[in-house]
């Protein structure tokens, strides 16, 4: 084989290994990866001086996309921050940013991915505090009482 057609060939390779890394993202992973950027936003408020008085009023949150309740966590944060008391905490642009990407998120988890969602827990206390708690089958519970 000559030098150009070894150039070709590995030009040609690489343009193959761009190409299957441009893949569009699917519905799993657009929701896995919003649900971070929102968790980085809320961490961002939490500790930025400027909007750590509006962080106060918004409700705790620990982003679980394999919990059942995460619907109805989005919809109750959504009303929060829709609804803040203080309007100057309404338009800042980190709360209004955040206050989009749960929308967003919550409107792909609804409608878009409604059906591809698979829920592992259905622990919404867990979407409160972050501590998963793990649920046992009961016949692995019988198990660990027989072992007690």
């Amino acid at each position: 084989m000559s030098a150009q057609t070894r150039l070709v060939s590995f030009i040609f390779i690489l343009g193959l290994i761009w190409f299957t890394s441009c893949a569009p993202p699917t519905c799993y992973s657009r929701v896995l990866e919003l649900s971070k950027e929102i968790m980085n936003n809320l961490d961002k408020i939490h500790k930025s001086y400027r909007t750590k008085t509006c962080a106060e009023l918004l409700p705790k949150m620990f982003l679980d996309v394999h919990n059942s309740c995460i619907r109805s966590k989005l919809r109750d944060f959504l009303y929060v921050t829709e609804n803040l008391p203080s309007e100057s905490c309404r338009e800042k642009p980190r709360i209004q940013l955040l206050k989009r990407r749960v929308q967003v998120l919550y409107s792909i988890i609804n409608r878009a991915c409604h059906r591809d969602m698979v829920f592992y827990t259905d622990d919404c206390e867990a979407l409160e505090t972050g501590n998963i708690s793990p649920r046992y089958t009961e016949d692995r519970l019988e198990r660990l009482i027989e072992d007690a």
